[in-house]
């Protein structure tokens, strides 16, 4: 490989949330990377530290051409430059379309377990969750959508709009075509807009694609908000830098009006920088990313099947392992119906930091996550303990 993936990064001195909140513990918790991010991008930065004036910037066409070229020759879907908008964050994007696209007390509809910081945008926000909780396969490791609890509560009169997570987090799930327009077509005929939170879709396996919500049909184009960004991909999340694309332009007037108002739609000094960079230069880095985290993937699964391999039936876990994104989703069912106990009982004994499943919602309370995205040593030595504190979890 050209790049070298298993350079243990020092990132104390760094106020890293992802070390920083674990102490002395192994964090293999908030999806953040323990990786360098790619060459062409510090140095992009790197020149423009060595400017050395920070003034406010612009959005210019490059960074629109650097998007729209990024999604057409790595995802095949082709969009308009004037559909898009930069915002600081997908986070800050969806609190800002919630309140714009909707009223206090109306619904949000989420299917669950889903990203916990959704329901942050919507009850901070005067709105309902309106869950609708995937099925779960227990024998495959696999979710799906309750289609008929989904249009119930799409139809109902007080549901506006839609929250997607797509590929999902956290079970790394890649939704398909199939999916994707069904899904669509209720929320057009209910009138529900979607928000399509997109982070994740350059995280997956090699060798699998995802599917773009608003590429499926002209309804989910017309009837969508899509949330993409550079920094789940090339680890840039301190960074500031995403955008919305936005194709209807009465949608997307709506869209630009809360974003500016909310003050979310300026870019810092570095933001343009390393988004262009990242999407006109990264494309060899994140290959070789892909390859590594599907490693460190099955790093997990062969402790997950030692570790079911040495105990009795009635202890055994099931690790739900999708083709996207660097996040496990460990069924812990056999064990408890509270995983914060377990997650306390692994800090505790073990010193690794997983995330409670709990915070979800769904059936999480079942599960734990873990973030695989780490050097290959500490993804070895955080399975040893995870296993061994399963082992002793009573």
């Amino acid at each position: 490989m050209t790049y070298d993936f298993d350079a243990m990064t020092d990132r104390s001195g760094t106020y890293s949330l992802k070390w920083e909140e674990a102490g002395d513990a192994l964090p293999m918790w908030v999806a953040d990377m323990d990786f360098t991010t790619a060459p062409p991008i510090r140095e992009a930065m790197r020149r423009r530290l060595d400017h050395g004036v920070f003034g406010y910037s612009i959005v210019p066409d490059e960074w629109a051409d650097a998007y729209i070229g990024w999604w057409r020759d790595r995802h095949g879907v082709t969009f308009e430059r004037e559909s898009l908008i930069f915002c600081t964050g997908v986070i800050p994007a969806i609190s800002s379309m919630v309140r714009k696209l909707t009223t206090p007390a109306e619904n949000v509809v989420i299917q669950t377990p889903v990203y916990n910081i959704f329901f942050n945008s919507i009850l901070n926000n005067g709105r309902n969750v309106l869950e609708s909780p995937l099925t779960y396969d227990a024998a495959a490791g696999r979710y799906a959508i309750d289609w008929e609890d989904l249009e119930r509560k799409l139809a109902d009169p007080q549901t506006t709009l839609m929250i997607l997570c797509n590929p999902h987090n956290p079970s790394g799930q890649i939704w398909d075509r199939e999916t994707l327009t069904r899904l669509g077509e209720l929320c057009w005929e209910h009138h529900v807009t979607v928000i399509s939170d997109e982070i994740h879709c350059d995280l997956t396996d090699p060798g699998f694609g995802y599917v773009p919500f608003s590429s499926v049909s002209e309804h989910c184009r017309m009837n969508s908000v899509t949330c993409i960004a550079p920094t789940k991909t090339f680890n840039l999340a301190g960074l500031q830098t995403a955008a919305v694309m936005v194709p209807d332009p009465v949608l997307r007037h709506k869209v630009w009006r809360g974003l500016n108002t909310d003050e979310v739609a300026e870019p810092n000094a570095f933001a343009i920088t390393a988004a262009v960079a990242a999407f006109i230069e990264g494309g060899p880095w994140l290959d070789e990313l892909r390859a590594y985290l599907a490693g460190n993937k099955r790093a997990v699964r062969a402790a997950v099947d030692e570790y079911n391999a040495s105990v009795d039936t009635a202890r055994r876990v099931t690790l739900v392992e999708g083709d996207a994104t660097y996040l496990l989703w460990l069924d812990c069912s056999a064990l408890t119906d509270d995983t914060e106990r377990l997650c306390d009982h692994l800090l505790a004994e073990q010193r690794l930091m997983l995330s409670p499943g709990a915070q979800f919602r769904g059936n999480g309370r079942y599960f734990v996550r873990i973030n695989a995205a780490t050097q290959r040593e500490r993804v070895d030595e955080g399975m040893r303990r995870l296993t061994a504190g399963l082992r002793s979890f009573r």
